[in-house]
This record gives C-alpha cells, structure tokens and sequence, in this order.
C-alpha cells in the first residue's frame, strides 16, 4: 500500500483522547474537526512549572533522491518509546504546499511511521502557513501603499528589501516589477517573491516566545532603507498589530497523532536550507513540559537544520539537547560512494564503504556540540545483510551507537532497537552540549567556523555585493546576532554536484541578507534560491479527488 492509503485505513481517536494522554482538558483545545485541535493559551499556564522532560534531536545524513526518512523516523521512535512505557512525544514541521506539489513530498512521515490525518496535514492544515503568507503580504502592501501616499519616512524605493511570499514553488516569481499600469497603481519597482516556508515571517513565528515577543520581532524587521541608509522597520510603518492579528491562530501549537494514537505536534515550516529548519520554540517548550521524551528534527542534514537547531533555535530557546540520532540508510549511502539511482537495488559493498565517508562527517558535526551519538540505520526491503553488518561495524569503530530501524514496516515494534539505544545513550554517555561559536565574535568569523567545522570547507570567499552588505549590517548594530547559513541541502559544500564528503572547496557568499525579527544573519551560499521550481513532472499531476471526497495521488 502507498503511504495514503495506510493513512486512509488509520483507526484514529479524537483529539480529545490524544489530549487527554498529556493532561490537556478539552476546554484548552480549539478544535478543528475530530482530529486536529491547536492548544490554547491557557494550557502553558497550567503546566509551567512542571520539569522539563529530555530532548531527542534527529538529523540525518545529506538527503539524496534515494530518501533517507528522517520525519520518519522521528515518529517511529516517538511510537517506540510510548511501547516501551515512556510518555513520548514528537514534535515536527508542516509541510509547505511547494513541495506537497512539487518533488519532495509532504512533512507526514511514511510507512507506519505517519502522523494522521494525512491529507489534511498536507494540504493547507490548520491555515498557519497561508496566515503567514498573509502577514508576510500585508506587509508588502503596506509598504507601497505608504510611498504611494506621500512616502513621509523618506523610504528610498530602489533601497526596498522586504519581499513578498507565496505557498508555491513557481520559479516566475522569482524577480517580478510590481505596480505596473499608470500613476494610480503606485511606483513601478522591481521586486520579487519568496516561498513562504523560506519567509522572515515563518522564521519569527518559529523563533517566538509568546504573544508579546512575537509583537517585538515583528517590529524589528527591516524592510527597507532611506537615501541615507537609515533602516525602516515595521514598527515604523504601524503594521505590527495588524500582522499580530493575521497570526493570532498560528502562534499556537497544532495537535495531531500518530497512526498509533500517540500525540504529536506539527507547528511551524521554516526550510532549513534557507532560514533554521525547525518546529516552533512554543511547540517545543510545551511538549518538553508535557512528556518525559520529546523527539524533534531539523531540516535536511547536520550541517543545515543540525547546526541551526543547536546554535540558533537551542540557544534562543534555553533547550539543552540530551541526544543526538543521525539517520541514514544503505541506498543514500551507496549513492554517497558514487551509484546511479537505478543501481541501488544490487548489493554493492564497495560503493557503500565510500559513501561511508559522508556518515562520519555527520556523526563528527553532533559530536561538535558535545552531543552523544546514535546512529539509525533506515532499512529498506533491498538492503543485504552484509551491507547492514558493515554499516554497523563502521559505526562503532566510530564510537557510536548504532539500531537498525525498521518503522516504516512495522512502526513502533519496529523502533524498539533503536529506542533502547537512545535511553542508553541519555542514561549512560557523557553529555557536554555546547555552542559551535559565541555570539560576540565577528560575523566572518561566526560563518568560517560553520564552513570549515561543518561542511569541511578550507574557507570561505565574499562577493563585492557581500562584503557591502556585511558592512551595512555591522553599521546598523546587528553583528552579534547568530548566523544562519543559506546553502544547497544536496552537499555538504555549496555546489550540489559534490557528493559524499568533499574536502578542498571554498564556501562562497554572494548575499548576506538580515533577519532582523528573526533574530539571525542569513549569509546566502552558491546558487541557493528563496523561490524553487517545480520539476519537470510535478507530483501534481498525479493527484486528484473524486465526488466522494477521496484523495489520491498524494505520496
């Protein structure tokens, strides 16, 4: 069966139930049908002096078109651990609708390891993205509107930074002139579209800690500048309580399931090749006081959503991670050591060890943060047992621990192994959790460190157009924020083609972008896009619905 339908057949409990299993009264929820709910307010205060319970951090090694199952994973062990006992609970992305349609696929899970009601997950959710998306454009109207009017900030019109954000990957917007058609339509500028998923918005409501401080970060971000180089902020142009309106609803945290009855969040859809890739600071917070295991991902691989996750997201969230899991599986691997796609079926040793390399980066990257290890090895049906042994073996001669994971068949029996060896790990290896740089060093000196530690470049190149905006960010006082690195998730260096574990490049940065409500620096890296493409045969075309309501075609 495909994933949708395992997630049509699912034998789901009403939210309420899930609730219940965490201590949250029904009169907490709003509900949004049987099966979704959001929290509401009044349930932080309820539990904000409870202890905080662990935190599982899941990353992965560099995604390859073979899959590696990351979110997947993620679920299945939040499952395992709930069989074993324990009061689990994960914590994930949404998905965006970009890649829903396009190539990637949806944020749901797979296998039995999925979070449900499938498709209503997929598809628009619970509106926190279109919200966003509408913020994001209110903004922008706002913008024009103001210059239209007499423009009494003095914004200068070719100095306009702030774009504006749609759901979709459509590669047309990326550079559009807007207010085209005569005087009445406002000034005619240049300008473009961002994805959503990739918007400053996403990135504040993820990095927010409440209603307040959601206000203050929407207030700082910088959408332009005067003939002068003065920064103008939303705050300036009144438009705070307005966006504050617009995502109301999506600073709370929505409730779902797995297809075990097991509660799960999905809150928040930043991309991690582009801003920090990971569930919102509210959805963890809440869980951590909810559970005594929270199990949550970053976007791609270690040096994308892992590195963020712990420089960006843990140290402005307060969270002390307890373990790190790296998943991989056999296929992306062997393709790491040099095979096509449609050579991966056949047992092939050789190419395995080699692409072994590009595992022992990832586990080295946890490592950095003094996290200890457990690596997930994702089975699939066509892996060989010797291929299994020697992943295995290759593993522990790296000091980590290794579970062999078999959720997406068998759901949690299958994540059992790989449960037991995170308990371990928590309960038994040393934990020295900390930052990858500090926060007061320069901003060259913060994205050097990132280069040469996580991706293993020998340094780092800056476009004249770079080192102008490095300058203006320095000026303005905002060199002691953190750095969160745009870069292609398909290598570890910043051209997409260098698989494996590449060694000799330079990292070049041909934009620096600020994320002044976001509260990060964005250095962009090679041919990195804020606005993707669909491919040439979209996922969308297999998609369709019939009188009855039924979905097909989705994954």
């Amino acid at each position: 069966m495909t994933d949708l339908e395992i997630a049509q057949k699912a034998n789901m409990k009403r939210i309420a139930e899930v609730a219940e299993t965490l201590g949250i009264e029904e009169d907490d929820l709003s509900l949004y049908g049987k099966y979704i709910a959001k929290i509401e307010k009044g349930a932080f205060e309820k539990v904000k002096d409870n202890p905080d319970g662990k935190l599982i951090f899941v990353t992965a090694i560099t995604p390859t078109p073979a899959g590696e199952g990351k979110t997947t994973t993620t679920i299945g062990l939040s499952d395992a651990l709930n069989d074993l006992g324990k009061k689990a609970m994960a914590v994930i992305r949404e998905p965006s609708l970009g890649p829903v349609f396009g190539v990637k696929g949806g944020a749901a899970g797979g296998g039995y390891a999925q979070v449900v009601p499938m498709e209503e997950i997929n598809l628009q959710f619970t509106g926190d993205i279109p919200a966003v998306g509408i913020a994001n454009n209110l903004l922008a109207a706002m913008i024009d509107n103001h210059i239209q009017h007499g423009n009494q900030l003095g914004i200068d019109v070719r100095r306009i930074t702030w774009r504006r954000a749609v759901d979709m990957n459509d590669r047309a917007l990326r550079q559009t002139i807007v207010a085209l058609g005569g005087t009445g339509n406002g000034y005619p500028r240049e300008t473009g579209f961002d994805i959503t998923a990739a918007s400053e918005i996403m990135a504040i409501l993820g990095m927010a800690n409440g209603m307040n401080d959601l206000k203050e970060r929407l207030g700082r971000i910088i959408v332009g500048y005067t003939r002068k180089r003065e920064s103008i902020t939303a705050k300036d142009l009144k438009a705070v309580g307005a966006m504050a309106i617009v995502l109301r609803n999506a600073i709370n945290p929505n409730l779902v399931q797995t297809l075990e009855n097991h509660p799960v969040f999905i809150h928040g859809g930043p991309f991690a090749n582009i801003a920090h890739g990971a569930s919102t600071i509210t959805s963890i917070k809440l869980a951590l006081k909810l559970a005594d295991y929270v199990i949550t991902e970053g976007g791609f691989a270690s040096d994308l959503g892992g590195e963020k996750f712990m420089d960006i997201v843990s140290r402005n969230g307060g969270f002390r991670p307890s373990v790190a899991v790296v998943v991989a599986t056999v296929r992306a691997l062997k393709m790491h050591g040099g095979l096509a796609k449609d050579e991966l079926r056949e047992e092939n040793i050789e190419a395995l060890k080699k692409g072994l390399a590009n595992l022992a980066k990832h586990i080295e990257n946890m490592r950095k943060f003094g996290l200890p290890v457990v690596v997930a090895l994702n089975k699939f049906i066509t892996d060989t047992d010797a291929e299994l042994k020697v992943v295995e073996e290759f593993v522990k001669s790296q000091g980590a621990r290794f579970a062999l994971s078999e959720v997406w068949e068998k759901g949690g029996e299958g994540g059992k192994a790989l449960a037991a060896e995170v308990l371990n790990a928590i309960e038994n290896d040393k934990n020295e959790f900390r930052f990858l740089y500090d926060l007061d060093e320069s901003v060259e000196d913060k994205i050097y460190k990132i280069a040469t530690e996580m991706y293993g470049a020998k340094g780092v190149d800056y476009t004249d157009s770079a080192k102008k905006d490095l300058r203006l960010i320095k000026k303005i006082g905002y060199a002691n924020l953190p750095v969160c690195m745009a870069k292609t998730q398909m290598s570890l260096s910043d051209n997409p083609k260098l698989i494996g574990r590449p060694e000799g490049f330079t990292v070049t940065i041909r934009e620096v972008r600020l994320s002044a409500g976001a509260g990060f620096i964005v250095p962009i890296s090679g041919s990195i896009m804020t606005m993707p493409g669909l491919p040439k045969h979209p996922a969308a075309e297999n998609m369709d619905i019939d009188e009855n309501g039924k979905i097909t075609g989705l994954f």
